[in-house]
């Protein structure tokens, strides 16, 4: 998935740069087996992009959660920034990064097809809820693929219980602190793409695109 070409660069690329434009330097990427050795040849230690890099192997797929877990040596009870390999988004989010001290937080964007994604439910500028993929959404909030966290997220994910799919999931992360009230949130006003398809793939690229021939 993650060796696809977004326009003029491979899909990894958006992801880590959305990272850096918001003054993160200290980078981890996990990887299930078979990308581990693509992503090292492709990015190696990380120089060339000014960050430093660090590899971690997810063994078996596991969940979003079970990822992000094994970043927690890494992490060094420092908060984190989690954002998913096969998102883009516009928006830059260093005030947000900068501006994070305890809990945790998201980013929202309003969508046409909330069913396809985790989906917030929001009262007096609070999120009350997080639902994955419902079939009747209670909003149109999409949750993108992009988290901030304090260091108490790895007790929460130890503390997870398998899905019905048998992974750790990354909405039930979010709503222990939907639960606790330490739940922010931002929407975003530039583009996002989820490029998990081939249909979004190809929306990715077309606003990439047209993006860079604004420019």
């Amino acid at each position: 998935m993650y060796k696809r070409q977004v326009y003029d660069k491979p899909m990894i690329y958006y992801p880590i740069q959305t990272l850096i434009n918001a003054g993160i330097k200290e980078i981890m990427i996990v990887s299930g087996k078979g990308h581990a050795g693509h992503f090292l040849e492709l990015l190696g230690s990380g120089s060339e992009l000014g960050v430093r890099l660090t590899y971690e192997i997810q063994e078996e797929a596991g969940g979003i959660a079970q990822a992000l877990g094994l970043a927690e040596d890494f992490a060094d009870n420092s908060p984190v920034t989690m954002i998913l390999g096969d998102n883009i988004f516009q928006d830059n989010i260093i005030d947000s990064v900068k501006s994070f001290t305890s809990g945790a937080k998201i980013f929202l964007k309003e969508v046409s097809d909330a069913h396809r994604f985790g989906v917030a439910e929001i009262d007096r500028n609070r999120i009350i809820s997080i639902e994955e993929k419902p079939k009747i959404p209670k909003s149109s909030l999409a949750v993108t693929g992009l988290y901030i966290y304090d260091s108490r997220v790895f007790e929460i994910i130890r503390n997870l219980k398998p899905s019905g799919r048998g992974e750790l999931e990354i909405t039930d992360v979010n709503n222990a602190y939907v639960r606790m009230g330490e739940m922010e949130y931002s929407i975003l006003e530039g583009f996002w793409s989820d490029a998990g398809t081939f249909e979004s793939l190809f929306r990715a690229s077309e606003l990439v695109k047209n993006l860079n021939n604004k420019n």
